[in-house]
């Protein structure tokens, strides 16, 4: 057996390091099953929020989110998907079906918790769906999500911003 030279690998401290708090992994994976079922959606199927839970819950990582934060979010985005795109097209420059779904699927957790979940404060409503669109998204897809959401919050949470 022959060893690869150091000078071939990759160091491990160049791999960006993420924080996954019980509370961020639950995102990230309500992410993936809101990104499973648009996916879904656009190919002219019907989602199974179950089938898609389950298969979720099948990753060893998922026993270490926060369940009842995941269940929350993943339920409520897809019980409310046609009300919270129609709160997100008038804030885009293109029509919805024209984001990619790891965008799209930002945008409805950010505005579920917006819109919906008000003990989320607006500011970390954002910057969650934000870091969502920076790990899973495109190069400038981050900066999208964020300039959406931020006209969202200012429809949507008026008093709490004007509050400070």
């Amino acid at each position: 057996m022959t060893k690869t030279p150091a000078t071939t690998q990759t160091p491990v401290a160049s791999a960006p390091k993420r924080s996954l708090t019980p509370r961020r992994r639950a995102r990230e994976y309500a992410l993936q099953g809101v990104y499973q079922s648009l996916v879904m959606r656009r190919a002219g199927s019907l989602p199974n929020a179950a089938a898609i839970a389950k298969q979720l819950a099948e990753d060893p990582g998922f026993r270490r989110c926060q369940l009842e934060l995941f269940q929350g979010i993943f339920t409520g985005v897809l019980e409310h998907t046609d009300e919270l795109e129609g709160l997100i097209t008038p804030a885009l420059d293109r029509p919805i079906n024209e984001l990619s779904p790891v965008e799209h699927a930002a945008l409805l957790i950010g505005t579920y918790e917006l819109a919906i979940d008000l003990a989320v404060p607006y500011k970390v409503a954002i910057n969650e769906a934000v870091e969502l669109a920076k790990t899973f998204g495109g190069t400038d897809g981050h900066k999208y999500v964020n300039g959406v959401l931020d006209l969202l919050a200012q429809q949507l949470r008026s008093t709490e911003i004007q509050a400070g």
